[in-house]
């Protein structure tokens, strides 16, 4: 499963990370970092758009557009839910896992 096909899951989320990018006026690869990024801090205690930039240096406004370009916060509960393939009840694993390789990117 990848980020793509997530976003077609999640009602009302753009077609593809490639749109998403477009809309918001960043390079797909950005977009992809920045939607993983989401995933993990709105698990976490705080601000889920404050710490996802604290993590990918993006900034607030372009995250904030992300989050609503893509539904919501609530759809990153429906994000996050999505991508726990070991079915542990925690996603936080499986994000971290596919954000290393879109992290690790040149």
């Amino acid at each position: 499963m990848n980020i793509n096909s997530i976003l077609r899951g999640i009602g009302g989320a753009p077609d593809d990370v490639t749109n998403l990018a477009e809309r918001v006026g960043i390079d797909p690869a950005m977009a992809e970092r920045a939607i993983a990024a989401l995933g993990i801090t709105h698990q976490q205690e705080g601000d889920t758009v404050e710490l996802a930039a604290e993590q990918t240096g993006m900034d607030t406004n372009v995250l904030n557009q992300i989050v609503e370009h893509i539904g919501g916060e609530g759809s990153l509960t429906s994000f996050t839910n999505m991508i726990d393939r070991d079915g542990d009840g925690n996603p936080l694993d499986d994000i971290a896992d596919m954000a290393k390789g879109l992290f690790n990117r040149s």
